[in-house]
């Protein structure tokens, strides 16, 4: 397996055969920076192929040279089907060039336009803050005019129910007074008539004496 990294630069296999490839191949390839007759029969011993140690020492090393270490690469691809093993993708780290030019991009256009990014971010973020300062005065300012209106509100409608209950109390008192006045009235008539009714008795006791001394005057006569 380590032979088949090494000409194809790329394999694909399970999660723990790549783990332990690391683990056996990350030392050869530090073995192959430097090109002597001993490190050549130590790696021999390990890979068996004289093929793959000549393309180890001549094309690998010198790709690896400027790199202190981490050579190899693993990517997840999934599960397989049938035993569900879990699959992935050991590479050589300096034989993917699609993730060598991506860096490459990224780092030249940080330091082309760093001071210009962090200056557009630092304007970004206070129009940012500028206007989540406005848009929370605002809130506040829908809120002040909705509790003013509906304290408004309130006032009106404890002002309206006031006016009700003094309406309702006038009403009460001016039935009441109506009410005194007839009671008031009903007492006098009752007082008139007790009063016509003891003056009618004298009345008539006045007039029996008067009646008794015409009769007697007329006798002497």
């Amino acid at each position: 397996m380590a032979c088949s990294l090494i000409q194809h630069k790329c394999i694909n296999t399970t999660l723990a055969k790549a783990k332990a490839l690391r683990v056996f191949v990350e030392p050869l390839l530090t073995k192959s920076k430097t090109d002597s007759t001993h490190s050549r029969r130590v790696v021999f011993s390990y890979l068996q192929n004289k093929e793959m140690v000549t393309e180890l020492f001549r094309e690998v090393a010198p790709k690896i040279a400027n790199r202190a270490g981490g050579y190899t690469r693993i990517i997840r691809t999934g599960y397989r089907l049938g035993d569900n093993a879990e699959m992935c993708m050991i590479e050589l780290v300096d034989y993917n060039e699609l993730y060598n030019n991506d860096n490459a991009k990224k780092t030249t256009r940080r330091s082309r336009r760093g001071g210009a990014k962090k200056d557009d971010a630092v304007g970004v973020e206070a129009t940012e803050t500028t206007e989540a300062i406005v848009e929370d005065t605002v809130v506040v300012e829908n809120v002040t005019e909705t509790t003013e209106e509906a304290v408004e509100e309130i006032v009106v409608a404890e002002e309206v129910v006031a006016v009700e209950e003094i309406a309702a109390v006038e009403e009460v008192v001016a039935v009441e007074e109506v009410v005194v006045e007839e009671v008031v009235a009903e007492e006098v008539t009752v007082e008139e008539v007790a009063a016509v009714e003891e003056t009618a008795p004298e009345a008539s006791t006045e007039e029996a004496p008067a009646t008794d001394e015409t009769k007697n005057s007329e006798e002497n006569a």
